[in-house]
């Protein structure tokens, strides 16, 4: 078959193959079921498309059915969860906890859900002098904490209430004795609110003076995975101020998120 101007018929090789090869890919992925669509959102001729689009189905990474066309291969899938439990989240969080940190001065926080708890995997101190309870390997009510209320943002009304009935009997006596007294309704009421916005607040639920401003992160399946938060005392952190980090900390998180597959 003749070829289009510039382009061989012959079978590119090399860094060639390889861009088209992932162009292939892309291209069914994002929707292409035919040769025909997948060589005009590439730009080849039918027969390069053909070759490439036969070798990814040869070892996996595509299927061909007469009545689905081109799909995703299961040699994808298998390397999809290798790369998800390959990726420390600790390690992929690492950089944007840093330039939070460096950007609000702030204690920076990453936690992750630990039964009725978050449970503490990272924390950078803030540059003010402050210093808070919360530690690395540390937990603390999962109902009190901002990163918390962040984590429950993707649970339903019914844990909510399960969750914030128990963290008044905490394990931590002397967290559950910080707690204002507000009624479930109250509490219920305000998560709806975080739900919408796609953040959380910490105001001194869980430590006298302390505020958080907290985002919960994702993973490829769009499920709540962790948290992140900035936090710091009452006169650092006045409402008006936590209103402009929660841009700032959806970033870091949308950042994060994107690094263990999450597509935004």
């Amino acid at each position: 078959m003749p070829g289009n101007a510039g382009e061989q018929v012959a079978a590119p090789t090399g860094t060639q193959t390889l861009t088209r090869g992932l162009g292939v890919l892309q291209a069914v992925a994002g929707g292409a079921r035919d040769l025909k669509q997948i060589a005009q959102m590439l730009g080849t001729t039918r027969s390069t498309t053909h070759r490439l689009a036969n070798c990814l189905v040869q070892e996996r990474y595509l299927r061909f059915t007469p009545s689905a066309g081109y799909v995703l291969g299961p040699k994808l899938i298998e390397l999809g969860f290798q790369a998800r439990e390959e990726v420390s989240l600790s390690i992929a969080a690492r950089p944007y906890l840093e330039q939070l940190a460096e950007q609000s001065g702030d204690t920076i926080h990453l936690a992750l859900q630990d039964a009725d708890d978050v449970l503490y995997l990272d924390k950078i101190p803030g540059k003010k002098g402050l210093e808070m309870r919360s530690r690395v390997g540390h937990r603390m009510p999962i109902a009190t904490t901002g990163v918390g209320k962040a984590l429950m943002l993707g649970m339903d009304e019914e844990e909510w209430k399960n969750l914030y009935q128990k963290r008044s009997s905490a394990a931590s006596s002397h967290a559950s004795g910080l707690l204002p007294k507000r009624s479930w309704t109250e509490f219920r009421d305000q998560m709806r609110e975080y739900v919408k916005g796609g953040y959380a607040f910490d105001l001194e639920d869980n430590e006298p003076s302390i505020r958080c401003v907290a985002a919960p992160i994702y993973d490829a399946s769009h499920a709540i995975v962790a948290a992140i938060s900035v936090s710091s005392t009452l006169p650092y952190m006045p409402l008006e101020r936590m209103q402009s980090l929660i841009a700032v900390v959806q970033a870091a998180a949308a950042g994060i998120s994107s690094e263990l597959g999450a597509n935004q």
